[in-house]
């Protein structure tokens, strides 16, 4: 991973000093282009919609002053469906479509040009598609819900029951079959298009004459499906021919209906597995065709046998039906399907990126289970999201049991104590040579595989049990784009980023969840507080919009949005502190603030803004004088005790904390949205509860927020709840707490965000560096340590929780804006406006780090030395830069190797500032 990162960082480097020593001088082109911020957009609204792109240029300081944006039905341009002319602008992101309403479920094409302020015009784009969905009954030309079986309405379970491990008695929900569902149909000679819009619930597979259609893993994206529905686009154009042609579909459960077998840390039913799809075909002669799902298909049970979200998957090879998805097929012996009910009528169009399987991962080592026949450990030397892959020889009923784990027992068995369990999977082979075999519609946390039944093919044993001709890992994740990369001379803060790298990339599937494998659900208080590092490695503009609807979705008549969404079941338990409590709950305020910061978009700010309206109602319902004293608060915090709810922080400190960050940050956002009426009662608001919180917290003589905490002291000074007077002597209470605990790590969730930004923003980058730069007490380096490959549940990387979790991730932010130095300044928004300011700690020699912005990527890689100080900067086109570089004797700086004048420079602060546009700038300072 670390190389990787490295090749990238470098890769654009080069790429950077090769483009601009090859294009002529002034050439401006445009580097890339999307729709809603994907480069082939599906399920775009018809009248509703974006373009963003991103310029490049050989000339220095350049801004867009113009563009032209076209539409068209064709990939030539012959059927232009919207022209904006040229258009005097500097906008290129979120420039919205305002041409004549386009039709629904139909492919267009669109490119750009601009023009810069130094009079150059820029080539057209290459040339991009985008396809509008379909959103009225209508739009989807009868197509019905089909389904092998239905579920009785009395035995729907929404929400689930959460009772992990345990028994329901009598409850045979989910132990359905799994079925398969074909289609023959004919298509004409002169086809010029096909599109399909398909959903299966819990999750499908569909197929085009034997091929799996797409990459997609576990998809849709998972939703309250009594509120919404998901549904996919492809074009499958090319998986098709003129003749015969079959479509067939396997069905999974997914969230949507949870067996009650095994491991499950819910038990939800929804319904049965079901379907919906409609494709169109499109000919030269302009004739369209429509093959629907409808009471006409047929179905029957297919080879996987038990499908689990949290529990596994088994298969049976035996009952395999070659050619099911194929024309010709004899389909004699298989019923008709079943029109069915769905859920909700909402049916929506999926716009985030899919879940991938995006790695393979080869074992590392494999080892003989002592005192278990068969049995081998198979380690793959990584901890992460995954399923597998095996390949197998032997006779038909003969069987393997696969079973994932992320930590070994002494006995160098599977260890799934803290993961859930069991959870585990089963392949019966069919007996005809080598069979390959991966499940579909479950997946694991997991870094070790026991395998049961079957020995590895080298192994030289006489056994008749199958040979196991291969086993590899597939690590899944969400396929949002890379935007990150980070590396430094100190090696173990490059070791701590692919720790919780891991974290990140096992945890971002099509909600942001905890852990991927006991729980896999969408704790809200990480998408906040891990947000930033997150932020910084991918791109989640659409993931996040996603989150932001999940929580509309989720919050109840009362106004409380729970701490989970979707909210497949309802923690009522601990007097309701798990379903209930501010930290997580006011992600649905937070969001749309960042979603607004990161990518400039307003729009779900505004669909937000009844949910937050009346979620900061509802806290100010549950407060007493403006103090919240509900929830789970500093959660896994490092105290005497094992970790779980606060011990070092009240509570009521914490809850109260965000609460007026919530106020204070629609104080802002009312302005932004045109919403001034409420500006100054929010601002009263805000006041009020900063004036009760100090009068509740704060010690005027000492100077000490609660009970002096790493989180009591933090949290205030970077919410703003600290009065001026008082900042900087509060700033040195924290760090007298931090060198009273020997620079230890004692924040837990909420409070270690809030401790690396209080440090960062106030001069104390030496310390955060101390307390993480260490391993010989609880900490990042200590989960390294105790051999850890991905960010761990707790701080002493506890085999007892998870050792794969998002949260407690904070430092990877610092890391990017802190140690390497990229971020925004404060009015800036969508990063128009980039600050580089590196921290300079700890001895470190060098750091390299680059960041894509929406408006390009921007490079920050510097060296230090005894004598220079030296900073090479790339701002993309159309932004600009404030630079602030380590000056503590109003040293010489040079830019490009000439030297600046002083009235170029400030100087204030051991610091000097100078101001840049869009280009690569080599910068020194001679010490």
């Amino acid at each position: 991973m670390k190389m990787n990162r490295m090749l990238i960082f470098f890769a654009s480097m080069i790429f950077l000093l090769q483009f601009s020593a090859c294009k002529k001088s002034g050439e401006l082109s445009i580097l890339s282009s999307s729709v809603n911020h994907m480069e082939n957009a599906t399920g775009v609204a018809s009248d509703s919609f974006f373009f963003s792109w991103k310029l490049t240029s050989s000339e220095k300081n350049v801004l867009q002053t113009a563009y032209q944006v076209q539409v068209s039905e064709q990939s030539d341009f012959s059927a232009p469906a919207w022209d904006s002319g040229k258009t005097e602008s500097d906008k290129s992101i979120l420039v919205n479509y305002t041409g004549p309403k386009l039709n629904n479920g139909q492919t267009y094409f669109w490119r750009v040009k601009t023009w810069d302020n130094y009079n150059n015009q820029s080539n057209w784009s290459e040339i991009r598609s985008f396809t509008t969905g379909l959103f009225t009954e209508q739009d989807w030309s009868g197509a019905k819900w089909i389904a092998y079986d239905e579920l009785p309405e009395e035995k729907r379970i929404v929400p689930g029951i959460h009772l992990p491990g345990k028994s329901w008695s009598g409850k045979d929900q989910g132990l359905h079959k799994l079925p398969l569902l074909r289609k023959e149909f004919e298509v004409k000679e002169g086809l010029k298009q096909a599109l399909v819009f398909v959903s299966g619930l819990g999750h499908y597979e569909m197929r085009l004459n034997g091929d799996k259609l797409g990459d997609r893993f576990i998809s849709p994206g998972w939703t309250n499906y009594d509120e919404t529905i998901l549904y996919n686009t492809y074009d499958c154009t090319e998986q098709l021919h003129s003749g015969k042609n079959a479509v067939g579909m396997m069905l999974g459960n997914g969230f949507f209906i949870v067996p009650n077998e095994r491991y499950r840390k819910t038990m939800t039913a929804y319904g049965n597995p079901m379907m919906i799809m409609k494709l169109k075909l499109v000919y030269q002669d302009g004739s369209e065709e429509d093959i629907i799902s409808d009471k006409r298909w047929k179905t029957a049970p297919g080879p996987i046998t038990f499908s689990s979200i949290f529990g596994g998957e088994n298969y049976d090879a035996r009952l395999e039906q070659a050619g099911w998805d194929e024309a010709g097929f004899d389909e004699s012996s298989w019923h008709d399907v079943m029109e069915v009910e769905p859920t909700t009528d909402v049916l929506r169009p999926e716009t985030d990126y899919p879940v991938k399987l995006t790695q393979e991962l080869q074992p590392q080592k494999i080892t003989k289970i002592e005192g278990a026949e068969n049995a081998f450990l198979y380690d793959f030397g990584q901890n992460a999201s995954g399923i597998f892959e095996i390949s197998v020889e032997g006779n038909a009923g003969d069987s393997i049991v696969l079973i994932p784990s992320e930590l070994i027992s002494e006995d160098n068995t599977a260890n799934q104590r803290a993961t859930g369990r069991p959870h585990y999977y089963t392949y019966v082979l069919k007996g005809d040579g080598e069979e390959t075999w991966r499940p579909r519609f479950t997946y694991y946390g997991f870094r070790y595989i026991q395998v049961d039944g079957g020995i590895p093919a080298k192994d030289n044993s006489s056994s008749d049990r199958p040979k196991i001709v291969s086993l590899k890992m597939l690590h899944n994740r969400n396929a949002s784009p890379e935007t990150g990369s980070f590396h430094t001379s100190f090696e173990l803060f490059n070791q701590i980023d692919t720790l919780i790298k891991w974290a990140i990339q096992s945890n971002f599937q099509s909600v942001l969840t905890d852990c991927p494998h006991r729980e896999k659900l969408g704790w809200l208080e990480q998408s906040f507080l891990m947000g930033g590092s997150v932020h910084y490695n991918f791109d989640i503009y659409n993931a996040y919009c996603k989150i932001v609807d999940d929580m509309i979705e989720a919050q109840t008549a009362e106004g409380l949005v729970p701490t989970i969404a979707p909210e497949y079941v309802l923690f009522d338990f601990a007097n309701g502190d798990f379903r209930d409590s501010p930290e997580w709950g006011s992600a649905a305020v937070i969001l749309p603030w960042l979603i607004y910061k990161w990518y400039g978009d307003l729009e779900p700010m505004i669909k937000a803004w009844p949910m937050m309206e009346r979620y900061v109602a509802y806290l100010e319902s549950r407060s007493e004088n403006h103090i919240v004293d509900h929830g789970l608060g500093d959660w896994y915090d490092l105290g005497p005790e094992r970790p779980g709810f606060p011990q070092l922080t009240p509570r009521s400190l914490t809850a109260t904390a965000i609460y007026f960050y919530d106020v204070k940050l629609m104080t802002k956002m009312a302005a932004l949205i045109g919403k001034q009426e409420k500006v100054n009662e929010l601002a009263d608001w805000a006041s009020e509860i900063k004036t009760a919180f100090n009068a509740n917290f704060f010690n005027p003589e000492t100077k000490v927020y609660s009970t002096g905490s790493q989180t009591a002291i933090a949290m205030p000074l970077v919410v703003g709840l600290v009065e001026a007077e008082n900042h900087e002597a509060v700033v040195q209470t924290l760090v007298e707490s931090i060198h009273n605990s020997d620079n230890a790590l004692t924040a837990g969730d909420i409070g270690f965000n809030y401790l690396v930004k209080a440090l960062q923003n106030n001069g104390q980058g030496e310390l955060l560096f101390e307390m993480n730069a260490r391993n010989d007490v609880p900490g990042y380096g200590y989960q390294l340590k105790k051999g850890a490959t991905a960010l761990t549940e707790s701080w002493p990387a506890l085999e007892v929780v998870s050792n794969n979790h998002l949260m407690l991730g904070h430092i990877m932010e610092w890391f990017y804006n802190g140690l390497g130095g990229i971020g925004q300044t404060e009015k800036s928004v969508a990063y128009k406006q980039v600050i580089i300011e590196p921290q300079v700690v700890g001895g470190i020699k060098n750091t390299d780090t680059s960041f894509e912005t929406p408006y390009g990527t921007v490079v920050s890689s510097w060296k230090d030395d005894k004598e220079t100080f030296r900073l090479e900067v790339s701002i993309p086109v159309n932004s600009d830069a404030i630079i602030i570089l380590p000056a503590k004797n109003r040293e010489e700086i040079l830019q490009d190797g000439e030297k600046l004048q002083e009235a170029d420079i400030e100087y204030q602060n051991n610091s000097a500032t100078i101001k840049v546009g869009s280009g690569s700038y080599s910068i020194e300072v001679k010490k």
